[in-house]
């Protein structure tokens, strides 16, 4: 269950510039992506698992585990165009965020904006990209996106968060990945799946249904 702070002009406004922005029709030369990110621990296991002898039989593993440290997955979804364009990071710091950009970027070779949703994270700014790519080179991609932004406690509103949810439920189970390098196939091998299914996302929350669900009129 999300908590949902005061429903304020500021809320409002952001929420029906994302809400208005899903509800266009597919444009090719201005795609919709939504990114996000999700941490995941890597955990190895100490024992092997004991496998199932039977048909029927549950599969038993060892509660003890071993900490190898975080990663970072980064879910990048074009919702009604069906892309994926999910990998993943060692951590989620501002030059991977840059990189992230640029790498949007080289998958909408063609776009003449690419608008782009995310969350109010301090490094999803222009600093972020300016720094790692220099003045000239920052400048020029950022000027190819039009960025809109959820308002705070509002991480629902991005289509992002379904992706991720999918990978962590669809993709890494209740697993024990405890290498990067695995945690990375496995998500490399998710995204091309879906890919090919041309998997897209449903989404039907209006700007109506907000104004109905959260008791105001039009701003």
């Amino acid at each position: 269950m999300w908590c949902i702070p005061e429903i304020n002009d500021e809320y409002k406004e952001k929420m029906e510039d994302v809400l208005n922005l899903y509800s266009k029709p597919l444009n090719e030369k201005e795609p919709v992506v939504c990114m996000d990110e999700k941490p995941v621990q890597l955990l190895e296991d100490i024992r092997t698992s004991i496998f199932m002898m039977k048909d029927g039989q549950v599969l038993k593993k060892d509660c003890e585990y071993k900490r190898n440290g975080t990663a970072n997955i980064f879910g990048i979804v074009e919702p009604k165009g069906g892309r994926h364009l999910n990998y993943v990071t060692k951590s989620r710091i501002s030059k991977e965020y840059a990189k992230a950009v640029k790498k949007i970027s080289d998958n909408y070779p063609c776009a003449k904006t690419i608008h782009l949703v995310q969350d109010n994270l301090n490094t999803h700014s222009k600093k972020s990209i300016i720094n790692f790519y220099g003045e000239i080179e920052g400048e020029k991609l950022y000027k190819r996106f039009t960025m809109h932004y959820t308002p705070k406690h509002a991480s629902w509103l991005n289509q992002a968060e379904i992706e991720l949810s999918l990978i962590g439920r669809q993709c890494l189970g209740k697993r024990r990945i405890g290498e990067i390098k695995t945690l990375s196939a496995e998500v490399k091998t998710f995204s091309r799946q879906m890919n090919k299914n041309k998997s897209i996302i449903n989404w039907k929350f209006t700007t109506k249904d907000a104004r109905k669900v959260f008791k105001y009129n039009k701003i």
